[in-house]
């Protein structure tokens, strides 16, 4: 039996990431601990990354044929975030598949150098009516490889 184990996450550096969005916190988002629940950080890596797609024409969640479906996703808590804060998450992909996209966010509390939290989510890109997985559309891997 192997006694390594793997590297445990560390915090990482703004210039680790290629864009980045302010979201604010809500009085909603605190828990009972007086920080941001746990499950509120997910929803920033879905909004961080969403809004910029639809910012660069690479995503149109109203009519596009492609549309991408979560099919993995992890975070790691380094220091907590509350209301009333401004959290900047940092965004980029670390790997572009046929159909498939890694997008890695770091979240930071509002002047910090290093996160507080850092996730990954995995979309998979799929015709809207069958659901079936589709190739990249060009316009979105343009945006895509400005963002490794």
């Amino acid at each position: 039996m192997s006694s390594s184990s793997p590297a445990r996450p560390r915090p990482e550096p703004r210039s680790a990431y290629r864009a980045f969005r302010d979201i604010s916190t809500r009085w909603m988002d605190n828990d009972v601990y007086g920080h941001v629940n746990n499950v509120v950080y997910y929803s920033w890596f879905d909004t961080a990354v969403n809004a910029h797609l639809m910012e660069q024409g690479a995503l149109d969640i109203q009519a596009g044929e492609t549309i991408g479906l979560v099919i993995e996703t992890q975070c790691n808590y380094f220091a907590p975030l509350a209301f009333p804060q401004t959290v900047q998450a940092g965004i980029r992909v670390a790997s572009i598949g046929s159909s498939s996209v890694r997008y890695e966010v770091g979240l930071f509390a509002e002047g910090s150098e290093e996160t507080a939290a850092k996730g990954h989510f995995v979309h998979v890109y799929v015709d809207r009516a069958t659901r079936r997985p589709v190739p990249l559309p060009r316009r979105l891997t343009d945006v895509l490889e400005k963002l490794t």
